[in-house]
């Protein structure tokens, strides 16, 4: 039983807004030369929402799902891990795909078809979200089309009436933007309703290469709601930062390696789990972090991203298992 569970900390709900689909990967050419893919079920909001729940929060998914059978595959995990999926008729629009082809040398190529993602009703949204909301958490594609954003800021806006915190994962996708300074104008209007960023070292060098890490840090933490950014540095560890405090943590390194899918939305939900647990996830009190609070809370990030690493694909870890590593600390 989590400490959330244990003194009443966690009743209040999580959603998570934002994509789910599905990577089809290319297995290596067969001797015929057909190509094979294999489907795997991804997006960074759905994996974070994965995560939460099997940490113990009481989480719901707020995303269009498709009818077609790979809908079908991605509600799977989402009712294995206890997701509540908010929206709950499905819609015709296919399932968005991410198709991952590899060249005889193994490097990648990446198309993405976007589909059910993207059937957005704002007012279905917005009935959807509970009365009782901790937090919301948005983040990848929501930014990337005009159409798209305008939709999820009138859900962010609502969570906010509602009393929740608001946290952001951007995932910078250059590759999927036509126009990339009209993007960064769309992702600007999302961290200015953010409290908690969440941000990669590859998600800044994207934004302004010519930026030292301190220094976007210090830019988020101007914006109107923002009071703690947390900087991910792949196996370098993560940052945090508050106006009044900055933390460094390394990686938890798990006695078996698998691959680093979903490490950052691991990470994220680790991060925000332990926010609420200590009584911090709300404005106000983020802000008020300190060196110590901060090291605390990027250790228990990283244990739940490097217990992820430790598996195949994005296979998020549960409270128990993290709580078994941090008992050996």
């Amino acid at each position: 039983m989590s400490l959330a569970s244990l003194f009443g900390w966690g009743w209040r709900m999580f959603v998570v807004g934002g994509e789910s689909l599905i990577d089809l990967v290319s297995a290596p050419r067969a001797a015929d030369g057909s190509i094979h893919m294999v489907a795997h079920q991804g997006g960074s909001p759905y994996n974070c929402a994965i995560a939460l729940s099997k940490l113990g929060n009481d989480t719901g998914y707020l995303c269009p799902i498709s009818k077609d059978g790979f809908g079908s595959y991605l509600l799977e995990p989402l009712e294995e891990a206890g997701v509540k999926q908010l929206l709950g008729e499905r819609v015709f629009a296919p399932t968005t795909l991410a198709v991952v082809t590899l060249d005889a040398a193994g490097k990648a190529q990446y198309e993405f078809y976007r589909g059910a993602e993207r059937a957005l009703d704002t007012d279905k949204l917005v009935a959807a979200l509970p009365q009782d909301l901790q937090l919301y958490q948005i983040g990848g594609f929501c930014p990337i089309l005009q159409e798209d954003a305008d939709k999820w800021q009138v859900v962010v806006k609502a969570a906010i009436a509602k009393g929740a915190t608001i946290s952001f994962d951007p995932n910078v996708r250059p590759s999927l933007v036509d126009d990339f300074d009209a993007y960064k104008g769309r992702l600007s209007a999302f961290l200015d309703l953010a409290h908690l960023i969440k941000v990669s070292e590859e998600d800044l060098a994207a934004l302004d290469p010519d930026k030292a890490i301190n220094e976007h840090a210090a830019d988020l933490l101007a914006r109107p709601n923002c009071e703690l950014v947390v900087v991910t540095l792949g196996e370098n560890g993560s940052l945090a930062f508050t106006r009044d405090g900055e933390a460094r943590a390394g990686v938890y390194s798990p006695p078996v390696f698998g691959d680093t899918v979903g490490a950052g939305d691991s990470l994220m939900a680790g991060i925000l789990t332990t926010l609420n647990e200590q009584g911090a996830l709300k404005p106000g009190k983020l802000s008020a972090l300190g060196d110590i609070a901060l090291a605390q809370v990027l250790r228990f990030g990283a244990v739940v991203a490097g217990l992820n690493c430790g598996q195949k694909g994005c296979n998020p870890p549960t409270r128990s298992e993290v709580d078994a590593v941090l008992a050996r600390d």
